[in-house]
């Protein structure tokens, strides 16, 4: 084998089945294609069923494997079952991408009980409780691959995102925490972090040039992020190229936080 093959091989995730979460939309829809892309079977999960089987079909339509599994994940007592669906769509899990998220952009005299609750449920809680439902097939088979979603709200304060900056600054501890306890059967825990990326939670900011202008001149390379932008990160944190890579949060910014 050639040192070429070899460090392709690293990459290659013909073997393996990943969930992805909030994969109807968003970063959870492009890192759901790059690991299909990357050669995954790749799992849908989320509420909205025809924006998911849109989703699914388009990683299809490139010769991927990708089916789609509607459900409710705030819905805490049917995780169990929502894992076990998964894994009957395509056998045994050996990644999983804890993408769906929610942003109220609420001040914090008007935060309610309720909305807190329901932001640190969806941003914090059901990626811990989710993704524990997989880790007996993970540890039987000595490989798993967590990828969680933190924010720059993980580390700085935004206006009107006090419960999601605290949701989001857990998911970073979270991280660590399932590295310490997962890592030593094989299971690697990361995070990434992204910047200003166009999806549906970061509208208000995209359909406002002035704001989208002055967010892209405090990246160090002048402009937001592309979607395309997390692909390559996605299949390393996924694949065996990060053997050695675990309790860590990738900021995929554009240098907005060097700055």
């Amino acid at each position: 084998m050639t040192a070429s093959a070899s460090v392709q091989a690293l990459f290659d995730l013909s073997d393996r089945v990943a969930v992805v979460t909030g994969a109807s939309s968003g970063i959870g829809r492009a890192m759901a294609g790059a690991l299909a892309d990357a050669g995954a079977a790749v799992v849908l999960v989320a509420r909205r069923e025809a924006a998911l089987e849109s989703a699914a079909a388009e990683i299809r339509q490139r010769s991927g494997d990708a089916v789609a599994i509607t459900a409710d994940l705030s819905a805490r007592d049917q995780l169990p079952q929502i894992a076990e669906r998964c894994r009957r769509a395509r056998g045994p899990v050996g990644i999983v991408v804890n993408a769906a998220g929610i942003n109220l952009r609420e001040p914090a005299e008007e935060i309610s009980p309720e909305s807190w609750d329901r932001t640190i449920d969806l941003n914090l809680a059901v990626p811990f409780f989710f993704t524990r439902e997989f880790i007996p097939e993970m540890r039987a088979n000595a490989y798993g691959r967590i990828i969680n979603i933190a924010s720059l709200q993980s580390s700085r304060a935004f206006p009107n995102g006090l419960a999601y900056g605290a949701s989001k600054g857990g998911v970073c501890q979270l991280t660590r925490a399932m590295a310490e306890a997962w890592s030593g059967d094989g299971i690697m825990c990361n995070a990434v972090a992204p910047g200003f990326f166009p999806t549906e939670l970061t509208e208000p900011v995209f359909s406002n040039p002035q704001a989208e202008s002055k967010l892209a001149a405090q990246t160090a390379v002048g402009r937001n992020g592309r979607l395309e932008d997390l692909c390559g990160t996605t299949v390393f944190f996924a694949s065996s190229a990060s053997n050695y890579i675990t309790g860590q949060t990738l900021h995929i910014d554009g240098g907005f936080t060097a700055k």
